[in-house]
Parts: C-alpha cells; sequence; structure tokens
C-alpha cells in the first residue's frame, strides 16, 4: 500500500512545484514598468576628492557619458506594453472579404 502513495505523492509534489512559479509572475495588464522608476530621478555627484596625502585614482580610462541632445520619448500609460516584453508571436490572420 506504501509503494502506491510514494509516486503518487511525488507526482503531486512536483506539480505543485512547476505551477508554484506561475503564482509569482504578474499577470494582466499591470505594467509597472510604466510607471515612475526612482532611478529616474538619479543626479550625477561630484568628482571624486581624495583626501590630502592620498594620490587620487587614475581616471584617464573611465567611462565618459555625453550629454543626451534628444528629445525625450514620448509618455507611456499603464495601459501600453513594457518595452522589454516581446511582442505575441500570434499575428492574426486578415479577414478576407466573402466573394458574390
Amino acid at each position: 500500500m506504501r509503494s502506491v502513495w510514494l509516486p503518487r505523492s511525488f507526482a503531486v509534489l512536483g506539480l505543485l512545484a512547476l505551477n508554484g512559479c506561475f503564482l509569482f509572475h504578474r499577470h494582466g495588464n499591470n505594467n509597472t514598468c510604466n510607471d515612475p522608476q526612482p532611478y529616474a530621478n538619479a543626479r550625477s555627484i561630484a568628482p571624486l576628492k581624495t583626501p590630502v596625502g592620498l594620490t587620487a585614482p587614475d581616471t584617464r580610462s573611465a567611462l565618459r557619458i555625453p550629454d543626451l541632445n534628444e528629445p525625450s520619448p514620448p509618455p507611456r500609460t499603464r495601459a501600453d506594453p513594457c518595452l522589454d516584453t516581446p511582442p505575441p508571436f500570434v499575428v492574426p490572420k486578415p479577414v478576407k472579404p466573402p466573394q458574390a
């Protein structure tokens, strides 16, 4: 009797474990990626100041970020899909008009 319940219990536990990931993903129109993000308000800080008696680090090969001279993109609403969401793979077929 025990040998019958053991495989069944492993199968049930396996199905629950595989289905558990589904519960943690966002579903529906919860596009929170279009909401204002905290990093968008980040500001640059002053260059590193070294104390007297220490040598400053070599910054010749530091990454220099150029100024952005382009207009900002149009605002996105929560109804718009996230930019990192892939497009749907199913393309609706065009409806052919009925022939007379």
